[in-house]
């Protein structure tokens, strides 16, 4: 076949191949945004196993659970530098396959782990390696999923695509949520607090091997097979090899802080509202783990369902116009949202909506976020480039959020400094976006 069918035969084999990637890059995607919500709604009864020594208050105990949480997190940067750079030069594929991999192993551990009651003051420190396992591999989730996903998608459709990333994090989050809901229900606090907990993590065995079985069929992607050859690699359509410079290092630093700013609005609400929540309603405001739970359902359902469109959207307006009305809308309606749950006298339909547009204006940021990040860089740095962009604005901006939230909480009183601190950030964050050129949404990937 002439290089001129074969690409021809590449693009007319398109559509299936860019649902298989959906479905490969999104499952390992649904099991992280799983784990690490399981993490946070079960926030209250792990640092009650394992870091609450004899003495010490429930305060104390969270506070030491989310640093773990945090922790986590500061690893996600190195896992998206090193297997980033294996995806940039390896390929997506293995990459993906080795990271889900590893998440998979240390989230089942966590389920089988001693607590502080057994194995004293090593079980904390274990759980603590099992989280810095997890955040090495979530880093290198995002960057490779969100590659196969965009540069997989056909023509005009890089939001939609990239979109599906954001969605199984709601998706994740809502099944975290929702296992726990049914285990509150079904189990007596004693059973839930005792060994109840163990189930959901232990759940992500069957769940990994489903999605390592997908991955495992996976394709690499058109983009990295023409950029894959080291200095020299066949030109898109084949015949004469053609030169692919490394891309510049200051160029993709540049990016990286760029978009990390671009992110920090998202990242910071979409933690705050969608897994900080629950352990800010049980401590702060004195609800229920139900209550918490059922809030916490609720506003990931609103975050899930403007996913999908917003993503679309900004196939069609742009992602600036997009995202910085998320970022804005968000910073307006913390105060007024954090309100509404603070006071007493609110109807619980009331709270639900305002819970529920909490998560819809999150989504609109979410939605188009990924597509946008993968059109700043080029496909030779493009793993590395995106995931280290969106893993050093969740390492400081999410995975800080319970952390500050609670420890600022307990020593100023305040009780409405999540809204201080999802305005803050939402602002900057609105500032970046707004350098973003309105027509990069028809722009094609660079290689």
């Amino acid at each position: 076949m002439t290089p001129h069918l074969q690409h021809q035969a590449e693009e007319t084999a398109q559509p299936p191949r860019s649902r298989r990637a959906l479905v490969a890059g999104s499952v390992g995607n649904f099991i992280e945004w799983y784990e690490f919500g399981v993490y946070g709604y079960f926030a209250t009864i792990i640092a009650a196993n394992f870091f609450t020594p004899d003495g010490g208050s429930d305060a104390e105990g969270l506070v030491k659970t989310y640093a773990s949480f945090a922790l986590a997190f500061f690893f996600r940067p190195i896992g998206a530098a090193v297997f980033g750079r294996l995806g940039d030069r390896m390929g997506r594929r293995p990459t993906l396959i080795l990271v889900i991999l590893l998440m998979t192993g240390a989230t089942t551990l966590i389920g089988l782990l001693p607590t502080y009651a057994t194995l004293g003051a090593a079980a904390p420190w274990l759980l603590t390696l099992l989280r810095i396992v997890q955040g090495l591999s979530a880093g290198g989730e995002f960057g490779g999923a969100v590659s196969i996903m965009t540069e997989f998608a056909p023509p005009g459709r890089r939001g939609l695509y990239g979109a599906w990333q954001s969605f199984t994090v709601a998706l994740g989050l809502l099944a975290g949520a929702g296992i726990a809901a049914v285990l509150a229900s079904l189990l007596t606090e004693p059973q839930l607090n005792d060994w109840g907990w163990r189930l959901p993590f232990l759940l992500t065995l069957p769940l990994g091997l489903v999605a390592l079985w997908l991955r495992l069929k996976l394709e690499e992607t058109p983009s990295f097979r023409r950029t894959r050859s080291g200095p020299e690699a066949p030109s898109a359509g084949g015949g004469t090899p053609r030169a692919v410079p490394p891309a510049p290092a200051r160029e993709v630093a540049k990016a990286i802080a760029l978009g990390a700013g671009r992110l920090m609005g998202w990242s910071a609400a979409g933690y705050t509202f969608l897994v900080v929540l629950p352990s800010y309603l049980q401590s702060t405001l004195n609800a229920s783990f139900q209550q918490a739970l059922v809030a916490t359902v609720l506003a990931n359902l609103g975050f899930a369902a403007s996913i999908i469109p917003a993503g679309a959207l900004s196939d069609r307006i742009g992602r600036r116009a997009v995202m910085t009305a998320g970022a804005v809308l968000v910073a307006v309606l913390a105060f007024p949202l954090l309100h509404v749950l603070q006071d007493a006298a609110a109807s619980t339909a009331v709270k639900g909506v305002a819970v529920f547009a909490a998560g819809a204006v999150v989504g609109l940021m979410a939605g188009p976020g990924p597509a946008m990040l993968a059109e700043m860089f080029p496909t030779r740095a493009r793993y590395t480039g995106l995931g280290l962009a969106y893993s050093l604005s969740n390492a400081v901006f999410s995975g800080c959020a319970g952390l500050i939230i609670t420890e600022v909480i307990q020593r100023t009183g305040n009780i409405d400094i999540p809204a201080y601190y999802v305005v803050v950030t939402c602002a900057v964050s609105t500032l970046a976006l707004l350098t973003l050129r309105g027509d990069d949404h028809r722009r094609a990937l660079r290689d």
